[in-house]
């Protein structure tokens, strides 16, 4: 059965870090991308940062240089390290299985396949 569970999420201040984790089952990271988006109260979707099973990565250009996406074990669990927050970072963010994904325009397009229930980040001090 497909599951994509995050956690990590929290209540943080203007400059800290948090780091996410997306625990997946029901697939194999050798076949699939996972990413990372966020959707903020009445907001539409941001793909935030993906990355695919030969560890070829892309971000946002909202997040890049602050947000790090890895799998450092090769297993089923993918994180996202978020540093430097701020209160615009302010959403739920949820992991998702991707068939690929697509860049434009500095945002990220995500193909989508499922995705996790979310996690709440909060900045704000």
């Amino acid at each position: 059965q497909l599951q994509l569970v995050e956690s990590g999420g929290g209540l943080v201040q203007p400059g800290e870090s948090l780091k996410l984790s997306c625990a997946t089952s029901g697939f194999t990271l050798d076949d699939y991308a996972v990413g990372w988006f966020r959707q903020a109260l009445g907001q539409e979707r941001e793909g935030l940062s993906c990355i695919a099973n030969d560890g070829i990565s892309a971000y946002a250009d909202s997040v890049k240089g602050r947000f790090t996406i890895s799998n450092p074990h090769a297993n089923n669990t993918v994180y996202l390290q978020m540093d430097s927050l701020k209160p615009e970072d302010t959403a739920i963010y949820h992991c998702a299985k991707l068939n690929g994904w697509g860049q434009r325009l500095g945002r990220l397009i995500f193909d989508y396949v499922d995705w996790g229930q979310g996690t709440q980040v909060t900045v704000s001090s």
